[in-house]
């Protein structure tokens, strides 16, 4: 039987999976991999390593990888802005991408085709596609979240970011016009989308997290869960270049980190993440605080952390962040909107908390109780492999794409999962 081909074009290289996006469209990619042939064009903003090409060549049956200037892109992001269009079609803009692209679908009879973000839509409207069901996975509808940008700035960055959000809609609203079919992360974010344009063609197709890679025994050398009563302190863990990771750190370590490192001294707050901005590098000043920055694996910091902590006040979708520690059996902090596209229960699977006052309070407590930590870190650990599974969120997706599943299929090698999340940190 011959296999589906299906082009797939991402704003970012997909491997390693060490950031939000990434890990979504890594997972996309290897489920699509493994049941069609893949032609893969992405944009690089940063070097590729050798690995990287090694496993994107086995996964697919044509790759192009387009470099990224980054005094070109603001270049063509700002022209793109003062034209009238957005900031990101002009960011994720690549003359040389549109002619690959336009090049493959001219040879090729594509049976599907996929982008990553509506800043790659327009890709997918060049006239070689035009008899391809063309899809559009948004992740998030970006344009709620330069809404929410612009309330919570000053009144200059305000009018930018409301523009932008003004136009992201526009487009997000004209995908519907042409697309055979749009994801996004989560039902929220899909009613978000129906609000604007009620008869767009709008899936919700989860993010998951690899529980086997993600595990509550890791780093123990007989295989069973971590004692939680030799972990201590806080961790928290997130691109540290990422505007609301950063508002959401600076914010708890200023506001709720000095009155609970007054109460217990002996407590510290590690700060994982690649790309530390010099706002987040200074909180190294900060009694108590760690910025530890890049490193190749999370899973050693969530591991031996009694409590994770995600306060962001930005947050849209599913976060991979509240996933990976719910999936070790971390007892998680979070504020509310980390958790809008999830169905935990304040209390049971993880504490909830808003004001800095609230954020103390809980977080003391499950420092002081470790049997609290221990239910909590249980019942959050059982319902992300119930519910958040990677095999189970994507099991949809091939019938959306109009591809059809071959009968041989075999899943992914262990070696090549592990290879996958040769990763830094989200």
């Amino acid at each position: 039987m011959t296999r589906p081909s299906c082009l797939i074009l991402t704003h970012r290289v997909p491997v390693p999976p060490n950031r939000g996006d990434r890990i979504r469209t890594c997972n996309f990619l290897r489920h699509i991999a493994s049941r069609a042939d893949v032609w893969l064009g992405c944009l690089a903003d940063e070097p590729v390593s050798d690995d990287t090409w090694k496993t994107l060549q086995r996964l697919c049956h044509r790759v192009a990888i387009v470099p990224v200037e980054p005094r070109m892109r603001w270049l063509r992001a700002g022209a793109s802005f003062l034209s009238g269009r957005t900031i990101s079609e002009g960011a994720f803009a690549s003359p040389r991408l549109r002619h690959i692209v336009s090049e493959w679908s001219s040879k090729t009879q594509f049976d599907s085709a996929l982008c990553s973000s509506s800043a790659l839509a327009p890709y997918l409207q060049i006239p070689t596609l035009d008899k391809t069901p063309r899809h559009v996975d948004l992740i998030d509808v970006d344009s709620e979240k330069w809404f929410d940008y612009a309330r919570a700035s000053g009144l200059i960055k305000r009018g930018i970011f409301r523009r932008e959000g003004t136009r992201l809609r526009k487009l997000e609203s004209s995908i519907s016009c042409w697309a055979s079919g749009i994801t996004v992360v989560s039902e929220p974010e899909a009613e978000i989308y129906r609000s604007f344009r009620p008869d767009g063609p709008i899936q919700a197709i989860p993010n998951g997290v690899d529980v086997d890679y993600f595990r509550p025994e890791f780093g123990t050398p007989d295989g069973v869960a971590v004692n939680t009563s030799n972990q201590s302190g806080c961790v928290f863990v997130g691109a540290l270049d990422y505007k609301p990771n950063v508002d959401g750190i600076v914010w708890f370590v200023r506001n709720v980190w000095p009155a609970i490192h007054r109460q217990r001294p002996d407590q510290t707050l590690r700060i994982v993440g690649r790309e530390p901005v010099p706002e987040v590098q200074k909180l190294n000043e900060m009694a108590g605080v760690e910025v530890v920055g890049t490193v190749p694996d999370v899973r050693p910091y969530l591991s031996q952390a009694a409590v994770a902590v995600v306060p962001l006040h930005i947050a849209r979708g599913v976060q991979n962040k509240v996933l990976e520690a719910l999936a070790m059996a971390k007892a998680v902090v979070a504020s509310p909107d980390p958790l809008v596209g999830l169905r935990v229960e304040d209390g049971v699977h993880l504490l909830k908390a808003v004001e800095a006052e609230q954020w103390v309070s809980c977080v003391i407590r499950l420092l002081d109780d470790v049997h609290l930590r221990r239910d909590v870190g249980i019942a959050g650990q059982a319902y992300v492999t119930a519910h958040h599974r990677w095999e189970q969120c994507l099991e949809p997706l091939m019938s959306f794409l109009h591809l059809k599943v071959r009968e041989d299929f075999q899943a992914t090698s262990v070696n090549e999962k592990q290879l996958l999340h040769d990763r830094e940190t989200r």
